[in-house]
């Protein structure tokens, strides 16, 4: 256990920054370093204008306002809720959970009918010092952190402060970069999403990592923010970004490691990433109900290697991450084969598999053979749950980016790469696909745009 003579049912303490040296790079700006002890500073000035509430919803944007909303409200006692999105809609369901609530944020939000505090960059305004921030118990709910909602609503999951610590300091191992006690990250995921979370927040609080505090997508941006950061470089990032800098083949600063998650990555796109950015690939398994789970260097075949925390079990026809330091049996969302109790071998997620015609597949292995065809530029296959209201039968859809090809070659194309039963009879040329800031594609959005399509082929 990390957590010096700690054990699950003691009230210890630990502090929110760890460790704490004040002049010691936190997040970097295009201007300069924030240091640990310039953030501890701005929490606690943040925490003395607080409104006395037991959550506090944070929508920043920017993660060093979001590492200080953070510290803030746990400094106050406050659980920290993270939002999936910043919709109207997922705010109504996080307030009729939650009455009693009030959001942070550095940008303008979706109307709400709910106390908004700004974080600024000001550490004025306070008189709390920065030993005010030091230590909380372990114990306590620190966050509540909620699934993308892609397949549905969005669930919650509870995380206690030892929790949160535990993950952070796994991290280097995870990724390969125990050797490299002092890396830089630059992350193209949002600090509320717990991949994102876990990789360029908490392992900046509790890992001696720094961050940048952009969120960069474009790969000019991308580029600007490797930059302006020290190495050892670590780009954390998804499969959908990692494409986009592939194809765009610019020069990059050196780039020790790179880290994937949040969607399956193709060896094909790993071995490609590693060629053109010359720096070794690390993909991350987890689900917001665990965090980060497992690892591989990629492409390096199927297996992944469980954090050392973890063990992979099975009983009475359940799989699950048995996380024994808090007495915790976490069920697996996905299809996995359990090759040992540190190694699991991924099919996909459950409601990925389909059943077509008698045969079985996954809709993300599909939709890697779809990425596969020369002109697509993104794209995704998916089966809707309904008949779309205009009674037809379910099935499989395909849609596409891909501007210089049509949806006969793109079908005579896979036809060569995929058995008849999932070759799509509808595929949907589309601009853009309707993806969220983690990369993921929302049910409804699938929805609503295959609905317009095919209400306007008239039924056909």
């Amino acid at each position: 256990m990390i957590f010096d003579g700690f054990s699950g049912g003691e009230d210890k303490r630990w502090p929110l920054i760890h460790p704490f040296e004040p002049d010691r790079p936190a997040f970097w700006t295009a201007s300069g370093l924030l240091s640990q002890g310039r953030i501890a500073e701005r929490a606690a000035a943040l925490a003395a204008s607080l409104l006395d509430c037991p959550f506090a919803i944070n929508y920043c944007e920017a993660r060093d306002r979001f590492a200080v909303g953070l510290l803030a409200a746990l400094s106050r006692d406050q659980t920290a809720v993270f939002p999936p999105d910043r919709t109207e809609r997922s705010f109504s369901m996080l307030r009729a959970d939650m009455p009693d609530v009030y959001c942070l944020s550095d940008s303008t939000l979706p109307a709400t009918d709910s106390v908004h505090v700004s974080v600024s960059d000001d550490a004025s305004g306070g008189s709390h010092g920065a030993a005010d921030l030091s230590r909380i118990a372990l114990e306590r709910t620190a966050v509540k952190v909620f699934t993308s909602g892609s397949t549905g609503r969005p669930s919650g999951s509870d995380k206690t402060w030892a929790m949160l610590v535990a993950g952070a300091k796994r991290i280097p191992e995870l990724i390969g970069m125990a050797d490299h006690p002092h890396p830089s990250i630059v992350a193209t995921v949002p600090s509320q999403h717990m991949y994102g979370f876990e990789h360029s927040v908490m392992y900046v609080l509790q890992g001696r990592a720094s961050a940048h505090v952009e969120r960069p997508v474009y790969p000019a941006d991308i580029a600007r923010c490797l930059s302006e950061v020290p190495a050892p470089r670590v780009l954390v990032t998804t499969p959908v970004h990692l494409r986009t800098l592939v194809e765009h083949g610019g020069a990059l600063p050196k780039i020790e490691r790179i880290v994937s998650a949040t969607a399956p990555l193709s060896e094909d796109l790993a071995g490609a990433a590693e060629r053109c950015l010359e720096a070794p690939v690390f993909e991350i398994y987890g689900f917001t109900e665990a965090g980060s789970v497992a690892g591989r260097g990629t492409p390096a075949g199927p297996g992944w290697a469980l954090r050392q925390d973890f063990a992979a079990r099975q009983a009475d026809g359940r799989q699950y991450v048995e996380w024994q330091d808090f007495g915790q049996h976490i069920p697996f969302p996905d299809v996995v084969e359990i090759l040992d109790p540190r190694r699991i071998r991924l099919h996909g997620r459950s409601e990925d598999m389909i059943n077509v015609a008698g045969k079985r597949a996954s809709l993300n292995g599909l939709t890697a053979q779809l990425l596969e065809v020369d002109g697509v530029k993104d794209g995704v296959f998916w089966l809707p749950s309904e008949d779309l209201g205009l009674g037809l039968v379910a099935r499989l859809i395909a849609f596409v980016v891909a501007p210089n090809s049509t949806p006969d070659r793109i079908r005579r194309e896979l036809s060569r790469r995929m058995d008849p039963a999932f070759v799509p009879r509808t595929i949907i040329p589309v601009d853009a696909l309707p993806r969220n800031a983690t990369g993921k594609l929302p049910q409804e959005s699938l929805r609503k745009i295959a609905a317009s399509h095919l209400k306007s082929r008239g039924n056909s």
